[in-house]
């Protein structure tokens, strides 16, 4: 990586968490995402959600389909799919031989389309051997869903509800705690002991690192600040930045783009998630130069995400330019608009 006042050439980055939805509304978010990105993690939560190995090669098909439409032959799409109380050791190893990446953990009712997710692991432990057994890295949702437990103390209680015991029963797997938003959850992954091994990473968003829960109540509500996991205190951002700018290889990026229709935000009972895929990488340099760690970026960005889960790092470089940007007040998406995050206010770094 080479740096200077105006200018980062990094490795292509991949995103390692990624909404894309489906129809017509995927072309749009394909747009914004390959213009940054070598590949991405496709999240699994359709209606229905892609629960197994048929269903995620009819996904991927469509996905190809879309980027030759569009001209595009430089993006791999990897794919997962989506656990469920009934996934089986089978599905688990025909997955591992038909090239899925993972799979991923909702708890039931945890987020958007999330409704046909874990109720109790317990229900998963063949399926959660299984993936031990053949390497097949498990990516979690990490919230607890009991209305008792406040909203923002549902990532923390998840730990040591969830996790520690899941990563006590399946010492070997693999797993993702993503889109982290707290201090507890950024010393676990960065304290947690594997022997050695390569065994716990965490993503972390740009919006998580920007603005902390003040941002969803500035002036009044903010719907397209809303997302889940929610924004959380100072304190938590603080640590979130910390661990992003550390060089540790356990956090790498993940921008949990959610695409909603402006509508579905803008309304009763708006859609949890933030659009940043438009301009991620601007976000997360705006980030990183915060603190002055603009030399750390291409670890977070381009290398520790393929290290985590055994790709070749990308070869293609890019390139930022400290350049100002006035990010859209609205974008196309599908028969809609979406409102992107940062909407209407200047970003230092573009693009090239």
């Amino acid at each position: 990586m080479s740096t200077n006042q105006t200018q980062i050439q990094l490795i292509q980055p991949d995103d390692w968490h990624l909404h894309i939805r489906d129809g017509e509304v995927m072309k749009d978010v394909l747009i914004d995402t390959v213009r940054q990105f070598a590949r991405a993690i496709i999240m699994p939560n359709l209606k229905p959600p892609v629960t197994t190995v048929d269903l995620a090669n009819a996904y991927r098909t469509r996905i190809q389909l879309q980027l030759k439409s569009l001209g595009i032959d430089s993006f791999t799409p990897l794919m997962t799919l989506y656990l469920t109380n009934n996934t089986s050791a089978d599905e688990v190893r025909k997955a591992k031989a038909a090239g899925i990446t993972a799979f991923k953990l909702y708890p039931a009712g945890a987020t958007t389309n999330s409704d046909a997710g874990v109720t109790d692991l317990k229900y998963c432990h063949d399926a959660l051997e299984a993936m031990q057994a053949v390497g097949m890295p498990l990516l979690v949702h990490g919230e607890v869903t009991s209305p008792e437990i406040d909203i923002f103390d549902r990532e923390a209680v998840f730990i040591y509800q969830v996790l520690d015991p899941l990563r006590k029963d399946f010492p070997e797997l693999k797993v993702v705690f993503e889109h982290i938003t707290t201090l507890q959850a950024a010393h676990y992954v960065r304290d947690a002991a594997t022997g050695g091994k390569n065994l716990i990473a965490a993503t972390i968003t740009p919006q998580h690192l920007l603005m902390n829960r003040n941002a969803i109540f500035a002036g009044g509500i903010r719907p397209h600040n809303y997302c889940l996991p929610v924004l959380k205190r100072e304190e938590h951002r603080l640590a979130l930045l910390e661990v992003a700018t550390s060089g540790n290889p356990r956090f790498f990026l993940g921008t949990d783009s959610a695409p909603h229709a402006k509508g579905a935000k803008e309304t009763a009972c708006g859609c949890a998630g933030c659009y940043s895929a438009f301009n991620a990488l601007g976000l997360y340099a705006e980030a990183f130069e915060s603190v002055g760690k603009l030399d750390k970026l291409e670890g977070f960005a381009s290398f520790f995400g393929p290290d985590f889960y055994s790709l070749p790092r990308n070869t293609r470089k890019i390139i930022l330019v400290k350049q100002a940007q006035i990010i859209p007040n609205e974008l196309p998406l599908g028969d809609a608009t979406i409102v992107p995050l940062r909407a209407g206010e200047t970003i230092a770094w573009s693009l090239v």
